[in-house]
């Protein structure tokens, strides 16, 4: 889905992606308390979630949720997320992602970020894309709302960053 998604979002010439793949990114999956040095894998992403001026979120959904392993990642960080929007393309069964995306909202509203309305949601994901993420199929509905997901993101992306810039956010 990452990828598929990725893909999408590199062929449009207003957006630069850096794709961050959690198992590549190391993060522990405990905190530290506080006071404590941050882990190096944490102080590295932290560098490039400052950098961005906004964030996709792709996940699974399980038991209508999404795994704790995003959880603790989004909870590694706070002024990383703020004033900056962020879209979501969740994958899941009858579903399509939504539990998963109602939670991720709530989660980035209390963290001072922009969380859009619109998403991409894949329900029955097993019947629209191959085994190697590629797209087996007409299904223009994807990518409609793909494209609409990346016209909205994009938008408020640069709004935010010219707020930001002419007035720090504070929370």
């Amino acid at each position: 889905m990452a990828g598929w998604f990725t893909a999408r979002a590199r062929r449009r010439g207003d957006l630069e992606v850096d794709l961050v793949d959690l198992v590549e990114a190391g993060l522990p999956q405990t905190l530290t308390d506080e006071g404590d040095p941050l882990p190096g894998t944490v102080a590295d992403l932290a560098v490039r979630l400052a950098a961005a001026d906004a964030f996709v979120v792709v996940t699974p959904e399980y038991n209508r949720s999404f795994p704790a392993p995003l959880k603790t990642a989004i909870d590694w960080y706070y002024e990383e997320w703020q004033a900056k929007p962020v879209a979501f393309v969740a994958y899941g069964r009858e579903s399509g992602g939504l539990h998963a995306i109602d939670q991720l909202r709530q989660i980035f509203t209390e963290l001072h970020a922009v969380p859009l309305r619109d998403a991409v949601s894949l329900p029955r994901h097993w019947n629209l894309f191959a085994a190697d993420g590629t797209w087996p199929k007409a299904a223009a509905d994807c990518s409609t709302a793909a494209t609409a997901v990346l016209d909205r993101l994009s938008w408020w992306a640069l709004a935010l960053r010219d707020a930001r810039a002419a007035r720090p956010y504070v929370p």
